[in-house]
């Protein structure tokens, strides 16, 4: 028996040496597979390897980029290798890798030793036990362990692209804020022109206090307005810089002076809702966590009854120097807890996740609905403001600076309408902007990061008031 023993411990040995040669951390830590997921539903190309603060060849690219004014693709391209909270979003995956792997790996063997001495003499107790059960279940907690560092790879992957798109986002806005800071300095200084005429005809006799009054008034409005727009501007470029994780000399970047031209034609999605089924990270997930969570409640019923499963082997000196050798099985009695609170636990658990998942399917379908049709509305506002209020509110300017060529009008009358004429240039700029923000917002319904339409918002720099009537 003693021999026989011997030979099931050497077995076991030789399987736990086998099961964790075969548990083992990966190259990359699970980035390729982020990369890839990533990628796939990205279009701008994400790092091919895991970004690393400090890196050389990173902070070289880096400088070369904000050499020149950066475009839409270079600040992503930035974000994704310079965001600290992205950096440190890669952690996850290392944990859930660490799980993974320590699942492949039993327990480690106990041996306890015993020295007793009495008055027969002294009596000596070695036992080397080894922990079954955790043998025994792996072939569950295993795979389990797998769908969850799959899923921990779908977050990783989802963080990533919610950072893509709110700096998508945050550069659209910032460009737009300091156009729209620009045009209202040339308001100002127009503002300012017909304030010191206005202030020169009442000198000079020709022009009523109630006249002077309402051009002192745009003025004075005209001023506040652009402090408004530069304190835009700084709010915009500030949320833009944190994005792109950027600090010292670097937050001196440019940006274009104008917003990117509409496209020809709006995108048409025939079956956005079933591509957003198909495509949406969140929903992967969902489905990784049902499987896994089935696999839990399957292993959870296994081991109601018994959870607890050890295999000791035993080798004993007797005071009178005789040796015993034999083995001892411990195992729990479900006498009092026969495990069906565990298991309701674990069908709750398993309902709870179904019901969110069906929620998460609902909510999707309808982001996926509302995003498009803000991105469609928002193309057809920008489109119409390009092609037709801005057009005619030129041509009108047109008319009546041929009529002050002839005469016909003064220079107030011309001057109060270019001053209607901001009202439509800044709605112009708000109606671009919001187009890219809900383009983006849209491609982030599609693949579910996180990106529900935001409703348009007030101006940064909003119109001074109305022409006053003369």
């Amino acid at each position: 028996m003693p021999k026989l023993m011997t030979s099931r411990t050497v077995a076991a040995a030789a399987v736990a040496v086998l099961l964790s040669g075969c548990a083992s951390f990966s190259a990359d830590g699970g980035y390729g597979e982020v990369q890839k997921l990533a990628q796939a539903r990205s279009a701008t190309p994400v790092p091919a390897a895991k970004p690393v603060a400090g890196d050389a060849t990173a902070e070289r690219q880096l400088a070369e980029l904000l050499a020149k004014p950066l475009t839409v693709e270079s600040a992503v391209q930035i974000a994704l290798n310079n965001n600290r909270g992205l950096l440190a979003s890669y952690a996850e995956l290392g944990v859930a890798e660490s799980d993974l792997v320590q699942a492949g790996r039993i327990a480690n063997p106990v041996f306890s030793f015993g020295r007793v001495k009495g008055h027969e003499g002294i009596e000596l107790e070695r036992t080397l036990s080894l922990p079954l059960m955790g043998l025994l279940t792996m072939p569950i907690t295993l795979p389990l362990e797998k769908r969850r560092f799959e899923q921990a790879q779908m977050r990783t992957a989802g963080e990533l692209l919610r950072v893509a798109d709110e700096t998508r986002r945050a550069y659209y806005s910032a460009v737009a804020a300091e156009q729209s800071a620009a045009y209202m300095e040339q308001v100002k200084e127009a503002a300012d022109a017909s304030a010191e005429l206005a202030r020169r005809m009442a000198a000079a006799g020709n022009w009523s206090k109630l006249q002077q009054s309402r051009e002192q008034a745009f003025y004075a409005d005209a001023v506040a307005q652009l402090a408004r727009a530069r304190q835009a501007k700084v709010a915009e470029r500030e949320r833009l810089t944190r994005l792109m994780g950027l600090w010292g000399k670097q937050v001196q970047f440019q940006l274009p002076d104008r917003l990117p031209e509409l496209p020809a034609a709006p995108r048409e999605l025939t079956d956005a809702e079933a591509q957003a089924m198909t495509n949406r990270l969140d929903m992967l997930m969902a489905q990784k966590e049902l499987a896994g969570l089935a696999s839990s409640l399957g292993l959870t019923r296994a081991t109601r009854f018994v959870n607890l499963l050890d295999l000791s082997y035993l080798h004993n000196t007797t005071p009178d120097g005789e040796r015993e050798k034999g083995y001892e099985i411990e195992f729990q009695i479900p006498l009092f807890d026969w495990g069906s609170s565990r298991v309701a636990k674990a069908e709750s658990l398993y309902m709870q996740a179904v019901h969110r998942a069906a929620a998460s399917a609902i909510d999707a379908r309808s982001e996926v609905r509302e995003s498009y049709l803000a991105y469609r509305t928002a193309y057809d506002l920008a489109r119409h403001y390009r092609d037709e209020i801005v057009p005619l509110k030129r041509r009108i300017s047109d008319e009546q600076l041929l009529r002050y060529n002839g005469m016909l009008i003064g220079v107030f009358e011309l001057l109060a309408d270019a001053r209607d004429q901001v009202m439509s240039v800044n709605a112009a700029i708000e109606a671009q902007r919001d187009y890219w923000v809900a383009d983006s917002a849209l491609h982030a319904a599609m693949t579910g990061a996180g990106g529900r339409a935001p409703a348009a918002r007030a101006s940064a720099a909003p119109a001074a008031s109305a022409a006053p009537q003369h």
